[in-house]
């Protein structure tokens, strides 16, 4: 799997968001240091999704950025991504991997050891665990599990933690002393006053 960088953008498709402002202006700061995951709502057409993502593949490019995609795998593979995310009621991760091959990043969400373990049995190159802490970015989510969950599941696998769900610059100096390897955000960046600033903030958060 590609090097990564420790903090992951998750677009945000939502009414009233402007994924692509937010993508550009953390790329401004980050540069390569920032994977940009893909996801739509569910109500966006596969078209609306490539050619969302064939924009910020265009962004990503230059400054050496890796860009992924969430759920759609037939998307990443028809963008050319570097790869996709699957969540739990998505594609099982041993069919994900297939899809993609062999060399492609694949991630999957977790939030207890067991499962954990499973999925990087399976394929899975990296995990995003959680929610850490309380978020209202997505609808249905099961309780926070903290600091501790984090830790259980990063002392359970040998690949990368990928800490999500209500994060902050000021709550990662506490996921990353319990194993997590980076965080993954969303409102922290798509509703920030200014993005490049909110950016800056996590990444100096995350080089401790």
């Amino acid at each position: 799997m590609p090097s990564m960088g420790r903090l992951h953008l998750v677009t945000d498709t939502r009414p009233g968001r402007d994924p692509l402002a937010v993508v550009r202006a953390a790329l401004g700061v980050a540069g390569s240091e920032l994977v940009v995951q893909v996801r739509v709502e569910d109500s966006a057409t596969d078209r609306e999704a490539y050619d969302l993502t064939c924009r910020i593949l265009d962004l990503c490019g230059p400054v050496g950025a890796t860009c992924l995609v969430n759920d759609r795998l037939h998307v990443a593979l028809a963008a050319g991504a570097a790869g996709g995310h699957v969540g739990a009621d998505d594609l099982p991760v041993g069919a994900a991997r297939r899809v993609l091959g062999p060399d492609a990043v694949l991630g999957a969400t977790a939030r207890e050891p067991v499962a954990a373990a499973r999925a990087v049995a399976a394929g899975a190159g990296y995990l995003g665990v959680g929610p850490c802490h309380t978020t209202t970015t997505k609808d249905g989510l099961p309780a926070p599990i903290g600091p501790d969950g984090i830790r259980a599941v990063a002392d359970a696998v040998p690949v990368p933690v990928i800490a999500i769900g209500g994060v902050t610059a000021a709550t990662v100096p506490a996921l990353r002393a319990a194993g997590a390897y980076g965080v993954a955000v969303v409102g922290a960046l798509s509703t920030a006053a200014d993005p490049a600033r909110a950016t800056a903030e996590l990444l100096g958060a995350l080089r401790w």
